[in-house]
């Protein structure tokens, strides 16, 4: 197709990190192999994406460019190449992104190949975390690919010679609707060529009701490498003349390094040494060498200033908070003091959490001729690129990075310390350079999910209604602080959000699955069963009886009809627990039933029924996954998971001390998934939001004992147990 007076511009507008000029996108497609390609407005599918304010969404995605170019390729060979910034952790949208495009385009499945989290060639992303990948890329890849199908018939039309109206798309080829037998495949219109094409109008996206992939459970695309072994992550990248580094590390957070003597690991045969202000690593071919290299590196390291521990840091937070920022208010709360015939008042404490993921930050890097490629294990690729190129002083187009797979983030692998390191040693050393993390490094310079105090003065009137709802969080932030049970007189206030800062905390901090609503949900949910059962109240109805949202009460009854709930006051002795919540966009009701013993205090979760509204599903069997892997991972930061630490040390290194949850614990789990109205919602994070204050409140229904503090340890609990009995 020759040029023509509405050819689009290629990629050249302010925000985008690498601009292209035409000449030099179409040699990238070209080493591509050709095709067709299609220009979208990410501006316009953002405005059709963005949630309200109440869904905990504080407009992130409008930071990041308002206008930038993303793309599809057909290949003349029919495969379709998906191209996003986001990457595949674990969540499955390597699979629903396909289903969304295939439907739109009218192609087969098995015939979308997603290309992920490729600086080079995919768009510009801000990163894959708060489950906005299926919310806010979904409808930029689906316009992508309505305006693919609009060219395709257009192109179809003018190869068949017939009218347009006469023609319809299906399976990869567009056929002629009077059953003359004329057709044409997607690959032999675009012939191998790159054709581009400017519609003057955007194409209509598809009503649900004409979806034929999207909603079908589909086994993920990624699934066969995963569990063969095929999958290649950053730690099984293999290149020539590749060197294993191992790194000097400060024994506390805050410590500072006063010397160190190399001249043991100098010594070694084929151990290189390379000291670069405060980088000191030792490297070699094989990484036990490397490490034994580490090993021979004797360092003086002057003190921490910190005087902080788990002990005293909910002190420490509470007297340095930053003024705080009002959430939401309604009513006044002096007046609803005035009409409270009850009044309660309670703090709830949740410690620093790690995200333990199973692979460790890893990266490899490599410079030639000028340009670094990096393979990373990150959430963030376009991040790194711009860490990698402010560490280096290069432009940020000579930094080429590639996503693998990554072995699990949970937020954890926003922050990319390790790919910075391997950039900064190939420079150094002109070899391309593998680091990879030991579990000991990753625990200790994990972005925790910060310690944070919730307190919370809530009051009934003589009917048991709540008048009364005075609440403020301490470094959990505002996402789930917002009230969404009816109560006149309110205010939720939020000091210091998730992120992290020296100022307040001794470690680093940073967004842990759901950040923010865990916390504030476990508070929120715990406050709600104390004063049902002050008045004797059965805890579900409490909770129906203050609730005319018609999600929430949906997804409760849902629930509890799952369940088979039948209503009682707590304690009563059964061990049920209910709780409820939104995040991204969905809501979520979850009950739980667990038995605690009385001697050990060990609590075991018998069964997990989950209700989830979000919105359109795309791959059901996905969704259920997903919740299945929140409840799991949610038993973890209820009741084992804690950083213990002192001086900025951190004692929890390992999994002999730091208790994630294993099969022998899971419950029975029951996933309900309530087809919504609405538009797709996030599926990621949501039902672990519950999970701590399900659990408490189950415990106190079993044994009339409540925890305020997070995990819910068996010392914890015999401790509850021993001051309730005092009483």
């Amino acid at each position: 197709m020759g040029k023509n007076d509405h050819e689009e511009r290629i990629l050249d507008q302010p925000g985008f990190s690498s601009p292209l000029n035409r000449r030099e996108f179409l040699k990238r497609i070209g080493v591509l192999g050709g095709g067709i390609v299609v220009y979208f407005s990410y501006g316009d599918s953002l405005a059709m994406a963005q949630p309200s304010r109440g869904e905990g969404y504080r407009g992130a995605a409008t930071e990041g460019p308002t206008d930038f170019n993303a793309f599809l390729r057909i290949g003349a060979d029919g495969r379709i190449a998906c191209y996003t910034g986001k990457i595949e952790m674990g969540q499955g949208v390597i699979t629903s992104l396909a289903q969304m495009a295939a439907d739109e385009l009218d192609a087969p499945f098995d015939a979308i190949e997603m290309v992920m989290g490729d600086t080079e060639f995919c768009p510009w992303d801000q990163g894959t975390w708060g489950s906005m990948t299926t919310r806010f890329f979904g409808p930029m890849l689906r316009q992508a690919a309505a305006e693919a199908r609009a060219v395709l018939l257009e192109l179809a039309a003018e190869h068949l010679h017939l009218p347009l109206d006469r023609l319809i798309a299906k399976d990869g080829a567009i056929f002629d609707k009077a059953l003359t037998g004329k057709s044409v495949t997607y690959a032999q219109v675009t012939k191998g060529k790159t054709i581009e094409r400017h519609l003057k109008e955007k194409p209509a996206l598809k009503p649900a009701t004409e979806f034929t992939v999207t909603g079908r459970s589909f086994l993920r695309t990624d699934a066969l490498k995963k569990v063969t072994g095929k999958a290649k992550y950053a730690g099984d990248v293999r290149l020539p003349g590749m060197l294993y580094a191992r790194i000097l590390r400060p024994p506390a957070h805050g410590a500072t390094l006063k010397s160190a003597d190399t001249s043991g690991a100098k010594r070694m045969e084929d151990v290189l040494v390379v000291q670069d202000g405060d980088l000191i690593a030792v490297l070699h071919e094989y990484p036990d060498e490397a490490e034994k290299a580490l090993m021979k590196i004797s360092a003086e390291f002057g003190p921490s200033k910190s005087k902080l521990d788990d002990k005293n840091i909910f002190d420490h937070l509470l007297k340095v908070a930053p003024e705080g920022t009002t959430v939401k208010e309604g009513g006044n709360l002096e007046t609803g003091r005035h009409l409270a015939a009850k009044i309660f008042q309670e703090s709830y404490l949740n410690s620093y959490v790690a995200h333990a993921p199973i692979e460790t930050h890893t990266a490899t890097a490599t410079i030639e001729n000028g340009k670094v490629t990096v393979w990373a294990s990150t959430q963030s690729p376009f991040g790194v690129k711009e860490q990698v190129a402010g560490a280096l002083g290069l432009p940020s187009q000579d930094i080429h990075v590639k996503s693998t797979f990554v072995g699990g983030g949970f937020g954890g692998k926003s922050a990319s310390r390790q790919a910075v390191e391997a950039a900064r040693l190939a420079r150094l050393t002109g070899r391309p350079v593998q680091v990879a993390w030991s579990r000991a490094e990753e625990f200790f310079y994990d972005t925790f999910r910060p310690a944070s105090v919730v307190a919370i003065r809530s009051g009934l009137n003589s009917s048991g209604k709540i008048v009364l709802w005075d609440y403020a969080v301490y470094f959990a932030g505002s996402d789930g602080a917002e009230l969404f049970y009816d109560v006149p007189h309110h205010k939720e206030i939020s000091r210091g959000s998730w992120q992290g800062s020296s100022v307040y905390h001794p470690v680093g901090t940073g967004p842990w699955r759901a950040p923010g609503t865990n916390t504030n949900s476990f508070a929120r949910e715990s406050q709600m069963d104390i004063m049902a059962s002050n008045v004797s109240r059965d805890p579900l109805d409490f909770r129906l009886n203050h609730l005319s949202d018609r999600k929430m009460r949906r997804e409760l009854e849902a629930a509890a009809d799952r369940f088979g709930w039948k209503p009682s006051k707590a304690p009563s002795g059964r061990g049920y627990g209910v709780a409820c919540g939104i995040r991204s966009g969905a809501y979520v009701a979850t009950l739980a039933e667990v038995k605690v013993d009385k001697s050990t205090g060990k609590v075991q979760v018998k069964r997990v029924v989950h209700a989830q509204d979000m919105g359109l599903v795309i791959n059901p069997e996905g969704a259920k996954l997903q919740m299945e892997g929140c409840v799991t991972m949610g038993l973890g930061y209820a009741l084992t998971e804690e950083i213990h630490f002192k001086n900025g040390k951190i004692f929890d290194l390992n999994f002999d001390t730091y208790e994630i949850p294993r099969f022998t614990w899971l419950p029975k789990i029951e996933t309900v998934l309530i087809q919504g109205d609405s538009p797709p919602q996030g599926g990621g994070e949501p039902a672990i939001v519950c999970m701590g204050a399900v659990i408490a409140n189950a415990i106190f229904d079993a044994i009339g004992v409540r925890l305020y503090q997070l995990p819910m340890t068996p010392e914890r609990i015999l401790e509850a147990m021993q001051r309730s009995r005092k009483r």
